[in-house]
């Protein structure tokens, strides 16, 4: 596993090895930890066997009388495709592998809802649904919430390393609006121009007045989600999600904007009652959204 790792990190140095190899390299490391796993744990033992990452998740193929658990984070072929690892034929081929790994388990979630809307949906996957027992993400509700300042403050917390998040939006995003601060890692390109500062715990949030997203606008994602979503509305800030971004009816509190519109969206709750009420939408919806509410259906499951 380690010599596959190593020359995976060399292959994905050059865009058309990245493309045309990845894919068996991927192969590779699924089949290893299927054998590894597969061979040291005695699965026969346990109540319910899950998994929660796409690389382990050929384990739940092995031969076992116990329940399996498919918690699955995004469909992976189309993440993988939209990173420029594999080619269109390789993507069909994995597609086929994860629809029989869908169908197969007892039971499959993903992180959220949405993404189980795109994968029932695509004529790239084979998938019934019939074993669908979702649990969307969850939150713990701040006891204390952000309050309203003028002028409000935008922030950004999380991972500014996948492609997915559009970096160079949020510097764009950056220029056009002065006050927003950037938290996560790895450090971004000093060029892009954000304020970056680092890392910080989820109670920075008590600070601001909004959270930010940035995603690219590839199907996968415009049928997406992001967890810090859920700890921006945890906190009571209305979340700036980009308007190409689609079932944004799941989370109240979301305001869909577009580069052009970005300013004017803030603007319209630069008063502090329409702020309150964009902020009580958001906070009501983590009220609902807690983890004892999203991980019922897997107590239930236990039971």
């Amino acid at each position: 596993m380690y010599l596959v790792e190593a020359v995976s990190v060399l292959v994905r140095r050059w865009s058309f090895t990245q493309r045309h190899l990845s894919y068996y390299l991927l192969l590779a490391d699924v089949r290893l930890r299927r054998s590894v796993l597969g061979s040291s744990l005695t699965l026969n033992d346990f109540d319910l066997v899950i998994c929660a990452h796409p690389n382990d998740a050929a384990l739940l193929t092995v031969d076992t009388s116990t329940p399996t658990f498919y918690d699955c984070p995004n469909p992976w072929t189309d993440e993988l495709r939209d990173e420029g690892r594999l080619t269109d034929r390789q993507a069909s081929k994995l597609r086929r592998f994860e629809s029989e790994l869908y169908e197969r388990v007892d039971h499959l979630s993903f992180s959220w809802v949405s993404y189980a809307r795109h994968v029932l949906a695509s004529d790239g996957y084979d998938v019934s649904g019939r074993n669908i027992t979702q649990l969307n993400w969850g939150c713990d509700p701040a006891p204390q919430r952000a309050e309203f300042r003028d002028p409000p403050r935008v922030i950004y917390l999380g991972s500014l390393s996948s492609k997915f998040i559009d970096i160079e939006l949020l510097g764009r995003l950056s220029k056009s609006y002065p006050h927003i601060d950037v938290y996560g890692g790895p450090p971004p390109d000093p060029s892009l121009g954000l304020n970056y500062l680092g890392w910080a715990p989820p109670t920075v949030l008590q600070q601001y007045q909004f959270g930010l997203i940035t995603c690219t606008k590839d199907e996968m994602r415009r049928n997406g989600f992001s967890a810090k979503h859920l700890d921006y509305i945890a906190y009571g800030l209305p979340v700036l999600v980009p308007a190409w971004r689609r079932h944004l009816d799941l989370l109240r509190g979301s305001l869909p904007y577009e580069e052009e519109t970005f300013t004017s969206v803030i603007a319209a709750l630069g008063s502090e009652d329409a702020w309150r009420q964009a902020s009580d939408e958001a906070y009501e919806q983590a009220l609902e959204l807690t983890w004892d509410n999203t991980l019922r259906p897997l107590g239930e499951l236990l039971d």
